[in-house]
């Protein structure tokens, strides 16, 4: 418990630092983003099914597989809560970003962007990065001499068999993610553009 909050404060803290630093984008990034979302929904009309796949891919399995591959490193004693804040950074920030340059609309078109992928991503990535923290910690005291009352470092079944699940639960949220975001992003542009 105490390593799911430990990480989570460096979630919160990246939040609050996206918020603050978004505060700092030019009005024009209304058009950027405008002029972003309307290409979205050109390429995804024109079936660009591989890009767009791959794309998602990394977006849902970035900081997942990046939380799992770090419990085989020490290193991931440091790297785990600075990856974990720049999830929480990079993803307030875009919101922020969304509000400050559409408004209330921008509330919806944040939710429909990152909605479906932050429901599935943010507890997969929790989920893999706790046990990551926990073996980071034992690597650690292994390494700096301190090992000879740790016990080993064991990756055994349930350590491998919440990878395939998580991997499981993030590919179809990804795909549900290609199915609907486009559908959801479409209704909303033209209700604005509209407006």
């Amino acid at each position: 418990m105490f390593r799911l909050l430990f990480l989570a404060l460096f979630f919160f803290a990246g939040v609050i630092l996206g918020q603050v630093f978004s505060s700092q984008v030019p009005d024009a990034a209304g058009e950027e983003l405008t002029r972003y979302l309307t290409d979205f929904l050109e390429v995804e009309r024109a079936d660009q099914s591989p890009c767009a796949a791959l794309s998602a891919a990394v977006l849902y399995f970035r900081y997942p597989l990046a939380a799992f591959l770090m419990g085989f490193a020490s290193i991931g004693v440091v790297l785990l809560p600075l990856t974990t804040g720049a999830f929480g950074f990079f993803l307030s920030f875009s919101v922020c970003c969304f509000t400050a340059a559409f408004g209330s609309d921008g509330v919806l078109l944040a939710l429909a962007v990152f909605g479906l992928r932050c429901a599935v991503t943010l507890p997969c990535y929790f989920l893999l990065a706790v046990p990551s923290l926990e073996r980071s910690v034992t690597l650690a005291c292994l390494s700096f001499g301190r090992g000879r009352r740790t016990a080993p470092v064991v990756y055994g079944r349930a350590w491998w068999s919440r990878l395939a699940v998580l991997s499981g639960v993030l590919l179809a949220g990804m795909c549900a993610d290609l199915m609907l975001t486009p559908l959801f992003l479409r209704q909303l542009l033209e209700r604005m553009l509209a407006g």
